[in-house]
């Protein structure tokens, strides 16, 4: 079946060769797109050291275009070890390395990968000593990954929850344990949004900062935990990590935040199948597609915070300083976040503007630029976001079917072609998008909102998914 049988035997000896107690078989693998193929696989231990010598375990696939496409590698956890999530590991146990991603027959072999990953787990340990407690806790996980690193990918498989996470009725889970994330779980609690609030933590080491203060002052119905079981069964689901790798360049910034995702978006969509995802990582647009790709959910039921915060403010500044409260009904601001969002009308002002004179538009529209400039002056900090986030969650829990404008998936609008997601007004309910709110025709607002798809389909391209 191996198309470079000679090739491949090679390698396979020098492995054997020098790792002698490894040990090779040939298994079904199943791969996402459920096609099936016997492959040659080994597993073993590698030394790693880490203060203390650890011996990691880990199985490899050989595909059968070996040496020319890499193997498949996963680590094969025991009972009594955890999966400490990170750049080059994800909740799976799958292992990605640059040297799997720069793959390429002859300069690389299956030695010099078993080295790299060596020389990584010895900069982040990628397994970590379960007590009692927490391995019955990791069993079902285990047994999850356990038929992955088999072969057997049912994504479908539903997760049992039990304890105190049965009957609640509005459960939702966010991801990430620094400012943003533990603004969100305060922002949901003050407004009583939900049954229960789960922090997951992806840090490594004991609590501190502010999940130590929660936990100290112990806010009703907040759990924080590191076991992404701790999340299944959730309405909805916050993402708001963001990687603090040595990236080097904006481009390298992103791909590290993609790295970060594939650990985390295939197991909180494992455990919480039915879950909208509430994506509030920088750069929101292009890590809401990273998270709708990485999920295989339906473009409805993966959104970003997009420009939620920037319209609420646009509209009370509207209201509340300019006093234009008539405007500041269907007025938006939409598309990318940062410095090239644009403000924008619904189309129920569209019949009104039919027939308004030339220079009653130019005053909205100098109405509208003064808001704009006064919405400048706004920063974005942690709290302010985590109230943005409550406010989307809220409409999507109690499904308020309130518009929002939120990054969603722009094809199709505005003559925008490619898979992209800017912020534009959306009906909210618990399905999460139900309705996009169709925008008055501007050619401006259009050509403004095509030039940013454009430079963030451009960027997407250049990542590593």
């Amino acid at each position: 079946q191996y198309k470079f049988r000679d090739l491949t035997i090679e390698e396979v000896k020098n492995v054997s060769k020098t790792y002698p107690s490894f040990t090779f078989t040939m298994n079904t693998y199943t791969f996402k797109d459920g096609s099936q193929k016997d492959l040659l696989n080994f597993s073993g231990t590698v030394p790693v050291k880490y203060g203390n010598s650890y011996n990691i375990p880990i199985r490899l696939w050989i595909l059968d275009s070996h040496p020319f496409a890499p193997p498949i590698c996963f680590l094969k956890p025991t009972a009594n070890m955890g999966i400490s999530v990170g750049k080059h590991v994800d909740a799976r146990g799958r292992i990605y390395l640059p040297y799997l991603q720069n793959w390429s027959h002859p300069k690389s072999t299956l030695i010099g990968l078993i080295k790299e990953m060596i020389a990584k787990f010895e900069e982040e340990l990628p397994l970590y000593s379960l007590s009692s407690s927490d391995a019955a806790r990791q069993s079902e996980l285990l047994s999850y990954i356990a038929k992955i690193t088999e072969g057997e990918t049912d994504m479908k498989s539903r997760s049992k929850t039990g304890g105190k996470n049965e009957g609640c009725f509005n459960k939702i889970t966010v991801v990430g344990a620094g400012d943003l994330g533990i603004a969100c779980v305060l922002a949901v609690a003050a407004k009583d949004v939900a049954d229960k609030v789960v922090l997951l933590d992806l840090s490594e080491g004991a609590a501190k900062g502010g999940t130590m203060d929660l936990e100290i002052f112990a806010v009703p119905n907040v759990e924080i935990s590191k076991d992404f079981s701790a999340s299944a069964d959730s309405k909805v689901v916050v993402l708001t990590v963001n990687s603090l790798g040595n990236a080097q360049t904006y481009l390298d910034v992103i791909q590290s935040n993609v790295d970060l995702f594939r650990g985390i978006i295939p197991a909180v969509s494992h455990y919480s199948q039915n879950a909208v995802l509430l994506v509030a990582s920088h750069p929101v647009e292009v890590m809401t597609f990273v998270s709708w790709k990485l999920s295989s959910f339906p473009k409805s039921r993966v959104i970003g915070v997009g420009a939620n915060l920037d319209s609420e403010r646009f509209q009370y500044i509207l209201t509340n300083l300019l006093k234009a409260e008539v405007l500041a009904k269907d007025a938006w601001v939409i598309g990318e976040q940062g410095e090239d969002k644009v403000s924008s009308w619904t189309s129920c002002n569209a019949v009104a503007n039919q027939t308004e004179t030339m220079a009653a538009r130019n005053s909205r529209e100098k109405v509208a630029n003064r808001a704009m400039e006064v919405l400048k002056g706004k920063g974005q900090r942690s709290w302010s976001v985590g109230l943005s986030v409550a406010d989307l969650t809220d409409s999507i829990l109690k499904d308020k079917r309130k518009v929002h404008s939120v990054s969603t998936l722009a094809k199709g609008c505005c003559n925008i072609n490619s898979e992209v997601f800017l912020s534009l007004p959306c009906i909210l309910g618990t399905s999460g998008v139900i309705e996009m709110v169709r925008l008055e025709e501007d050619p401006l607002v259009q050509e403004k909102l095509q030039s940013s798809a454009g430079s963030i389909h451009d960027l997407q391209q250049q990542l590593k998914l």
